[in-house]
Order: structure tokens, then C-alpha cells, then sequence
């Protein structure tokens, strides 16, 4: 891996001297800057969405930035440098949505010399058995805003597409307006859409050998590692006048779902309990899975429980009252993840 950043890096700085400099987006000056915290040694990324999540982490007295080079700033992403108890990390922010997710991934393992990623943050919630403010560890992520809308299923034969995941039916959330003439569902022209995995290259294959994933698994070893969190306190209020109704706890839990989209919906929500049997909810943790599954690095996420997914009442706003301290106790869970992490 060393080597391999070694030659990319050097690489980069040829091809810079090959084209317009104000062309190319990693100058030689940055390169060296890169090549200066790669010497140091290895890190342990962590990734993060938003602001409002990563910066109880940043005020935290857990983190503590590099004093030589607290940050480095990489196509509008900024690479913080420095420790979690001890521990070696470059933390990034990557914005909101797969995309945004999976670019700043990529480029946290191609430029620098990581050795596990920890992807934290919030999420909805789709599992009856667990509540606001509980932290969740999922043992497989799936990104199921991946579809096939169906008049036909084109290239089925060729491995493009595939029933074999399964499908949502809108009619079979059509309201009911039957009467005694009517028949009890009339069909709906959104038809289905069939869930499909996503198309992966991983490293150890020869280039564009198409493999395809839809449960992408954690690293089974911080998987284990985890069970360890189980029992550890977590924030139950968010003042004193706002509590949840019981002391949060950290679940190991099956299965987690990402989308380009904002669950906020009751019946979006069961179906995805049901069908795919899945707890958080969110719009990066599957992104940041799939790039560490092709470049075989150790994942793990790490998501707190901020709404119910359109589970609640009309009228509540789970997320506007809880999201802070679900943010503070996903950051909890993550720095005691760190300390279990040989240094």
C-alpha cells in the first residue's frame, strides 16, 4: 500500500508537468504536502457527513488536531490531521448524498495511507425494536436507490438486470376507494421497480471485471470488536426539559439501507423493514461501504437513531428535537470504538 501511494502521488506530479498547471487539480506543492502526512505513517479515516455531526467530534477533548499540519485541502474536501485518543486519523467531511459520499472516499484511499475507515453519523429508524437516540452497528449495508422502473426487464440475460432481490409494487399502496363495483386495488401506472445491486470493481480482479454487490459487508473483525460498545452510556436528554423515555443503548444489528433520498415516510418505511429487514436509514453509509469493499480496506458505520423514518406521528419532528444528541452519541460510540483499535 505504501509503495503503491509512493508511485501514484509521483505519478500525479508528472502528469502536472505534462498539462497547464492551472489545470490540474493536485499541484506538486500539495502532492509533497500529502507525501509528508502519508510519512508519518498509517491512519485510520474517518468519514462523516454533515457539520453538525462531525463537529461534536472536533470539540471534543478526544480529538486533537496535528499541530504540524492540522489539514490538508483536496478538491473542496478538508483532510483533518491529527489524533483520537492516541489513535492516528484524518477526518473528512463528505456532504450529503451517495455521490458526494463515495467521491470523498475514493479520495481519502488514494491519496493517503489509511488502514480502516469509520463512517459515523445519524439516521432514521425502520426498527420497531430500537429507539431515537439508540446507536446502531449494521453487519451488512445495501444501497437500495438502485432500480430497474419496469415496462420490461431489458438485458436480463446479459447480467445487467435482475429479479432476484426483489421488487416494490406501488399499487400495492394504492388508497382504498373500493366500492360494491370497484374492484379492491385497480392497478397503478408506476407499475414496480426492481431493486438491483450495484456494479463493483474490486482491486484484486483484473481491470473492468464487472462483480456485482447489494449486501456489503462491515470488516468482520471491527464487527467483533463493536460488541464491545454494547452497555456503554449514552445521553438520554437533550436539556432538562427534553428526555427521551428511556437511556439509549448501542445495537449490533443486521442490516442498514442507504438512498439519494430522505425517508420520511411510514409506508416507504415498513416496506423496508419488511422486505429487506434493515434498521438505520440514511443517504452515505452504503457509498462509503461499497468504495472500502473494491479497495479492501476494513469499514465499519456507526449511526445513531435521529427520527423514525416517517414512523412517528404527523405531527412530531423527531428529527429537529434529537438529531443533536444523536449526533453526540454516535461521536461516543465512535471515540470508544477508537480506544479498542490497536494503536
Amino acid at each position: 500500500m505504501r509503495v503503491f501511494m509512493i508511485v501514484f502521488a509521483w505519478f500525479l506530479v508528472g502528469f502536472c508537468f505534462m498539462v497547464n498547471l492551472g489545470d490540474c487539480v493536485i499541484s506538486k506543492s500539495l502532492l509533497k504536502e500529502i507525501d509528508s502526512v502519508n510519512k508519518v505513517g498509517s491512519y485510520i479515516g474517518v468519514v462523516v457527513p454533515n457539520g453538525f455531526e462531525m463537529n461534536p467530534l472536533l470539540q471534543s477533548s478526544s480529538f486533537v488536531a496535528s499541530e504540524k499540519r492540522p489539514y490538508v485541502d483536496i478538491s473542496g474536501r478538508r483532510f483533518r490531521i491529527g489524533t483520537i485518543e492516541n489513535q492516528r486519523v484524518i477526518v473528512v467531511m463528505t456532504g450529503l448524498s451517495m455521490l458526494n459520499a463515495g467521491i470523498t472516499t475514493q479520495l481519502l484511499l488514494s491519496l493517503f495511507n489509511v488502514k480502516g475507515v469509520l463512517h459515523f453519523g445519524i439516521a432514521g429508524n425502520a426498527n420497531t425494536e430500537l429507539e431515537i437516540g439508540d446507536v446502531t452497528i449494521p453487519k451488512f449495508w445495501a444501497h437500495t436507490g438502485l432500480w430497474l422502473w419496469q415496462r420490461m426487464l431489458p438485458l436480463e440475460s446479459n447480467g445487467d438486470y435482475t429479479r432476484s432481490i426483489g421488487y416494490l409494487k406501488f399499487s400495492d399502496y394504492n388508497n382504498d376507494t373500493t366500492t360494491q363495483n370497484k374492484e379492491y386495488f385497480k392497478d397503478n401506472l408506476l407499475n414496480r421497480v426492481w431493486y438491483q445491486p450495484e456494479e463493483v470493481f474490486p482491486i484484486n480482479t483484473t481491470p473492468e471485471t464487472r462483480q456485482h454487490a447489494f449486501w456489503v459487508p462491515v470488516d468482520k473483525h471491527y464487527y467483533a470488536l463493536a460488541k464491545k460498545l454494547e452497555g456503554m452510556k449514552l445521553e438520554q436528554c437533550v436539556n432538562a426539559t427534553t428526555c427521551l423515555p428511556r437511556t439509549p443503548k448501542v445495537s449490533r444489528v443486521e442490516r442498514g439501507a442507504s438512498a439519494n433520498t430522505f425517508v420520511d415516510n411510514g409506508a416507504y418505511r415498513t416496506f423496508l423493514s419488511t422486505k429487506f429487514n434493515v434498521t438505520p436509514i440514511d443517504m452515505e453509509s452504503a457509498a462509503v461501504a461499497l468504495i472500502c469493499y473494491q479497495q479492501k480496506v476494513p469499514f465499519i458505520a456507526i449511526r445513531a437513531l435521529s427520527d423514525l423514518a416517517g414512523g412517528g406521528s404527523e405531527v412530531s419532528n423527531e428529527a429537529s428535537n434529537f438529531a443533536p444528541l444523536a449526533a453526540q452519541n454516535a461521536v461516543a460510540a465512535l471515540v470508544k470504538f477508537v480506544t479498542l483499535l490497536p494503536s
